[in-house]
């Protein structure tokens, strides 16, 4: 079996392969792309946005040419609106961005037919590996078994729920010390 190669990408790198990051996208998300939120279009302007953030990185990983998974995140910016939907009971303080803290981690996903060998692991590990931040934060749906256990036993913990847009389902708020504040 081929060696997954992880591939550093900018905002530019992001938008030359557009293509194939949606055809990923449309394959892992095929059971939600009926719902408005869901469709490419929309997750693409999304991402469009995150490339615009400080901080913006984005890893894919690589069989031979084909991809099979990316993640990507970026440096939540002085008074972000990231906790704008937060539900939950924690210290109004750690809602609060100053620029530097938290890297928001906005995708990890892995082809279907290319799950459970490590590679979300890999991705994730290196986009974090490195960062200035503090601490990490993504959101996960509270229904995606698979995806919310594996963040559970890479060291993340449930910091509350979040509903990012009015259309968006709500999600819950991980998060994951990068180093000591």
């Amino acid at each position: 079996m081929p060696e997954l190669v992880l591939r550093h990408h900018d905002a530019a790198g992001m938008h030359r392969q557009q293509d194939v990051l949606l055809e990923v996208y449309t394959e892992v998300y095929a059971d939600l792309l009926a719902d408005p939120f869901f469709t490419p279009a929309r997750f693409w302007q999304r991402l469009e946005n995150y490339a615009k953030r400080q901080g913006f990185a984005l890893i894919t990983g690589w069989l031979d040419d084909t991809l099979v998974g990316y993640t990507l995140g970026f440096t939540l910016p002085k008074q972000a609106t990231w906790w704008g939907g937060f539900l939950g009971d924690v210290d109004p303080a750690l809602l609060e961005e100053d620029g530097r803290r938290t890297f928001a981690v906005t995708q990890l996903m892995v082809v279907p037919g290319w799950q459970r060998r490590g590679y979300a692991h890999r991705l994730h590990g290196a986009l974090l590996d490195g960062r200035a931040e503090e601490r990490a934060t993504l959101l996960v749906k509270p229904d995606n078994v698979p995806a919310r256990t594996a963040y559970l036993s890479w060291g993340w913990h449930l910091f509350g729920q979040v509903q990012p847009f009015d259309d968006a389902p709500v999600y819950d708020a991980l998060m994951y010390e990068l180093r000591a504040g």
